[in-house]
């Protein structure tokens, strides 16, 4: 049984390198392919962004990075049962759905299964936009975690199961039916870790920039939770994880790191848990395991945390002496107001006394926030204003500011209007009628956020310099002006061969 996993391009708006162009590691792809080889499947990955990230071509806005739709093409097996194409993130909707029409066409008779990320807020919901991927070429889109899911559909797909019951596998959709997605993996610990033997790991690590600030030589994601049980308008979470929150065991998580460090040789650790410190005694049992076995190595928590989880001080300490260098919060913004109106419970004073705690213990901290949700007014963003410069005071090493975009899926989906494609749905929404007074802020803040760092924290400022020349990254704004220039000259050398090619 030959099956066929396709994580597609990078995508990134040409006029906007710095908040778009993010690499994020598939590592739930990395899971479903580690789940179909238990089951006896053999397995074809094709990385179409890593296996050549330094490869582009422009169309229109956008740039895609990796290999060309004929590159992809060559490298599927003749004979693959399926062919099943990872819906990594919002922003490279273009690519994905690139790839499915190509496919469509060579192999007309190979379904094509359309995979959602269920755990990531750059992920969206499939069943909202599945027509997109039906009129693409797609046969199925699979809602929810892939791991147990994909083996049932390639079961029926190979007679190992009547066909028919393709129409009542959870989570499975089609033209003609749709099963919302209703079981959720309670026992984490019984997955086989991510087949990462399967991708391109050596491409990851020589582009020296990735979603968590990278300071090795390698590293890896990790997933130590599912879900997130809060209910935040703006984001796509809710409906993709049913608002519950699963956890693996200190003593799994830790044995994943201990392997994948003695097999790759990895000593930095992403976690990209949507929520990973819920369980404040769990994050205890983690770093205590870490402590035990002396791995000596560095973890971060780099797509963020809910900071009221993280419980007090002590917390931190234990996590530091554990290695953790790194912890991202989201605050989205300093107005109480309209934390209300996002549904999104946060303690602002906590939130200050943590982040002045894992200043004190060597732990760099990112704080984001949301701009340009529905009903936010001036008096708002101007308390956003005051809690970074509070924030910074204590200790926050770096803010992100994000320009509220409708993702599939999210509450607010419906309320915003005026794209032509999904990619537009970034960090910076260049359609929105209000972009450029928003834009203003956000350029207006980082540069206050940087001289308000240089008085209080001027040692950290003069870091940043050293940092950027030996591409050892504290933070992820250190590393975005090396990715987003690193992204300009592959740019400008495509565009220059592009029209050599014109000329000859």
């Amino acid at each position: 049984m030959n099956v066929t996993l396709i994580n597609p391009n990078l995508v990134v708006q040409r006029n906007d390198p710095f908040t778009t162009g993010i690499v994020y590691m598939p590592v739930s792809l990395a899971y479903a392919a580690s789940s179909l080889r238990t089951h006896g499947a053999k397995v074809t990955v094709i990385d179409a962004f890593a296996e050549k990230p330094n490869q582009v071509h422009h169309e229109g806005t956008f740039s895609f990075y990796g290999l060309t739709p004929e590159e992809i093409i060559q490298r599927i097996p003749e004979h693959s049962l399926a062919t099943f194409v990872y819906a990594i993130n919002l922003t490279n909707h273009l690519s994905t759905v690139n790839i499915i029409r190509h496919i469509k066409n060579a192999y007309p008779q190979t379904p094509i299964v359309v995979l959602e990320n269920t755990q990531a807020v750059t992920g969206y919901s499939l069943r909202r936009v599945a027509e997109k991927f039906y009129a693409a070429g797609a046969d199925f889109v699979l809602s929810g975690e892939a791991d147990r899911r994909i083996l049932s559909v390639t079961d029926c797909l190979a007679g190992k199961a009547p066909e028919e019951n393709l129409r009542s596998i959870d989570g499975l959709g089609a033209r003609d039916f749709y099963n919302p997605p209703l079981e959720q993996i309670e026992d984490l610990d019984a997955l086989p870790f991510p087949a990462w033997d399967l991708f391109p790991l050596n491409n990851y690590w020589t582009l020296h920039h990735s979603h968590g600030p990278f300071e090795t030589d390698s590293y890896l994601p990790i997933l130590t939770s599912r879900g997130c049980p809060y209910p935040c308008k703006f984001c796509v979470v809710p409906e993709t994880n049913a608002r519950r929150w699963r956890a693996r065991s200190a003593q799994n998580v830790v044995d994943e790191i201990e392997l994948h460090s003695q097999k790759f040789g990895v000593r930095e650790f992403h976690v990209e848990d949507l929520d990973p410190t819920i369980s404040d005694k769990r994050t205890r049992e983690i770093c205590r395991e870490l402590l035990k076995r002396d791995l000596k190595i560095t973890w971060k928590l780099a797509a963020g945390t809910k900071v009221e989880s993280i419980q007090n001080e002590g917390t931190i300490d234990l996590m530091a002496q554990a290695g953790c260098r790194y912890i991202s919060i989201s605050p989205e913004t300093g107005s109480e107001r309209l934390l209300k109106l996002m549904d999104k419970p946060f303690d602002l004073q906590h939130a200050v006394r943590i982040v002045k705690r894992m200043n004190e213990v060597g732990i760099r901290s990112q704080a984001c926030f949301v701009l340009g949700f529905p009903g936010e007014t001036d008096e708002d963003r101007e308390k956003t204003w005051n809690l970074a410069h509070d924030l910074t005071k204590v200790g926050v090493d770096e803010i992100a500011l994000f320009i509220v975009t409708p993702v599939p899926g999210s509450a607010i989906y419906h309320e915003l209007t005026g794209y032509e494609n999904l990619s537009q749905l970034n960090f910076s929404p260049t359609w929105r009628p209000d972009y450029q007074k928003l834009s203003r802020f956000r350029i207006r803040l980082y540069r206050h956020f940087l001289l308000w760092k240089l008085r209080y924290h001027p040692k950290k400022i003069m870091r940043q310099p050293f940092n950027f020349i030996r591409r050892r990254f504290e933070t992820k704004m250190e590393m975005a002006p090396y990715r987003a220039l690193k992204s300009t000259l592959l740019g400008l050398r495509a565009h220059s061969e592009a029209r050599s090619l014109d000329h000859a």
